[in-house]
């Protein structure tokens, strides 16, 4: 079923959204106009297709109501700085390019893998350089006349597609592996798979490599580098210099960007919209007008509906979890294969998967395994031990945990200082995260969600070794600024969104309040779907994605 929101230059004399109902109950139609009341709306399965074409004066908001937990916040009321930053403002060289070699895959792709050198402080060149690696993907077309090396290397004049992907702290798959590669390819791009800086191929940050680089202050100095507003330039060196060769209106690029993807897409907007041709956003609607606090008050309640989903589905699993978190607290913590501590409140972390196609099942899956060994041998196999690690180690993605709360900190003079941890404190059922003795065998012991909290950095061998930085940067409140704002109300650049009701990374209605700053956004909305559906249901969000584009509404 779906709605449809008329554009608001097309209603007569009225500043309020009106919704075409399309065959739903009455009942439902009468949530309608409070649209942030979704559950009867959502019981429907509806999707929801909203429509704003760009317009001289800045948009108004959205009229509905957010939830008792907090309000909704008009973007037309947020005051912006008179004035981009400076650090916004930076001009952005070409990239330097270091090698390029090209290779024919299976599946008949055509893949060049690039290394370049970028800045690492691009106000400040003579900081030094870093490496950033891409692969670019597009179809090899068998010729029955063979073609020279240089005919086969030559960019073809196709338009680029950039993808951005989630995290922070995740690099790319190869393209062959990765589930947007064919239908992009399909549409008529080429792509770029860019790892952003600090990850995958990236001069990926490691703890030996940190801890060559001073103290904790020098670590942690090095470590503010690596945020969205310098993986947007980067994103514009590597641009400038792959698009060169192509027609000046195929230079700017498409960029779909997934989840953290769509963060560092607003960035993008905010900053360099003069190399974007068209942004595609799955999930990444970012909470631009708010704080670390306000972020996580949001996302806790998810986690608590998610919880109540898992035990509703595997109620056996309310004892086996306290069975488990009973073992761990009188062993004192279980030794990981990898060097790793398995605690209670690790094991408890593994809700982050709450939030994706099948991740109630992952969790359920790795909490029966545990507890069939205990059964079996009275204590936890190496086997499940590694698939537990597995399913909780950031060891091998450290700027996930690093970084993770300064993606909140979109403004000058703010820090999070461990808002996840701040914040799970006002909510009973995430006692547990200060002190793992409150956790009462009477009710089920609740998994916490996407957070980020100091024990991680105590149960993890490489974060350990980082910790001193990381508490440096949980402090620090002189970050650049990550949106403009005003720039975003006059965006003139086609944007295009998925936002899932039912997220619990990036909070729904906090996106909605996102969207009602981008001038000229359509956004598909779904509770069909979850945060993980680029790669659970690729065909079917991509097509919903692109007819925003290609589909017109009347």
């Amino acid at each position: 079923m779906f709605l449809r929101i008329i554009p608001r230059s097309q209603l007569p004399g009225t500043g309020a959204c009106i919704a075409h109902r399309l065959g739903l109950p009455s009942q439902v139609q009468q949530q309608l106009p409070h649209v942030a009341r979704r559950r009867s709306v959502a019981q429907h399965r509806s999707i929801v297709i909203l429509h704003r074409p760009p317009a001289a004066h800045p948009p108004r908001p959205w009229k509905y109501r957010a939830s008792d937990r907090y309000r909704y916040r008009s973007c037309a009321s947020f005051v912006s700085p008179s004035s981009p930053s400076d650090a916004m403002s930076i001009t952005i060289p070409p990239a330097r390019l270091l090698s390029q070699k090209s290779h024919v895959v299976p599946g008949q792709l055509y893949v060049t893998e690039y290394f370049f050198r970028v800045p690492l402080d691009y106000s400040n060149p003579s900081a030094g350089e870093i490496t950033l690696f891409a692969r670019s993907v597009r179809k090899h077309e068998p010729s029955i006349i063979p073609r020279s090396a240089a005919q086969l290397e030559a960019v073809p004049r196709l338009p680029f597609l950039a993808f951005l992907e989630g995290g922070p702290g995740f690099g790319n798959r190869e393209p062959q592996d990765h589930p947007i590669t064919r239908n992009i390819l399909n549409r008529g791009y080429q792509i770029l798979f860019l790892d952003y800086r600090g990850v995958g191929l990236s001069t990926p940050i490691n703890a030996q490599h940190i801890l060559g680089l001073g103290d904790a202050q020098a670590q942690a100095d090095y470590l503010k580098h690596f945020r969205a507003d310098n993986n947007v330039r980067d994103c514009e060196a590597v641009r400038k210099y792959i698009t060169a060769p192509l027609p000046l209106e195929l230079r700017p690029w498409s960029i779909l960007g997934q989840s953290f993807g769509g963060f560092v897409s607003l960035t993008y907007l905010s900053t360099h919209p003069e190399g974007l041709n068209e942004v595609f956003m799955t999930g990444g609607l970012a909470p631009i007008l708010r704080k670390p606090e306000d972020v996580y008050r949001a996302t806790f309640k998810k986690v608590v509906e998610r919880n109540e989903a898992f035990y509703r589905k595997y109620p056996e699993d309310v004892e086996n979890v306290h069975r488990i978190l009973a073992f761990l607290a009188e062993a004192g913590g279980v030794p990981l294969p990898s060097g790793g501590l398995l605690t209670g409140k690790r094991f408890l972390s593994l809700g982050l998967s709450f939030g994706g196609h099948s991740g109630i099942d992952n969790v359920h899956s790795l909490v029966h395994r545990l507890a069939a060994d205990l059964d079996q041998f009275g204590f936890l196999t190496r086997a499940s031990l590694s698939a537990v690690e597995q399913s909780s180690s950031l060891d091998n993605n450290p700027v996930y945990a690093i970084l993770h709360e300064a993606i909140y900190c979109s403004q000058p003079g703010v820090a999070s200082n461990w808002a996840a941890q701040r914040v799970a404190a006002e909510v009973d059922e995430f006692a547990w995260v200060r002190d793992e003795a409150s956790i009462s065998r009477a009710k089920p012991a609740y998994f916490s969600g996407e957070m980020i909290f100091p024990f991680h950095f105590e149960t993890q061998p490489e974060l350990r070794e980082l910790k001193p930085a990381a508490e440096l940067l949980a402090g620090f409140d002189g970050w650049d600024k990550l949106y403009d704002v005003d720039r975003l109300r006059g965006n003139k650049v086609p944007v295009f969104a998925a936002s899932y009701i039912e997220d619990m990374y990036v909070d729904f209605e906090l996106a909605r309040e996102t969207a009602s700053c981008v001038a000229g956004i359509k956004v598909f909305e779904t509770n069909a779907m979850y945060h993980n559906a680029l790669r659970s249901k690729t065909e079917e969000l991509l097509d919903n994605l692109f007819r925003l584009r290609d589909d017109s509404i009347d």
